[in-house]
């Protein structure tokens, strides 16, 4: 179950930090609202690393793909993603 707090509940942050471990962040709300998320630093470091890792893979596949389909023109892709082109 997930762990969420007051942010001024980190008046008394060692408390607050005696809760953080990895797969268990926990959550600050401010005013009511969702804010901030305490994590474990060996998860953030993974989080970091598995996001870099999963873009460098999209990337090299999206080079792979033009590579044998052909480039497009960056007019072409923003047509394409439904950009507005800047003349």
């Amino acid at each position: 179950m997930p762990v969420i707090e007051k942010v001024s509940a980190l008046r008394n942050y060692q408390s607050v930090l005696e809760q953080v471990s990895p797969g268990n962040p926990v959550f600050l709300t401010k005013n009511g609202t969702g804010r901030y998320a305490i994590v474990d630093s060996a998860e953030y470091d993974f989080l970091y690393k598995a996001t870099f890792e999963r873009l460098f893979y999209e990337l090299d596949a999206a080079r792979s793909e033009a590579e044998q389909e052909g480039w497009i023109s960056l007019a072409e892709a923003k047509e394409r993603l439904g950009l507005k082109i800047n003349a």
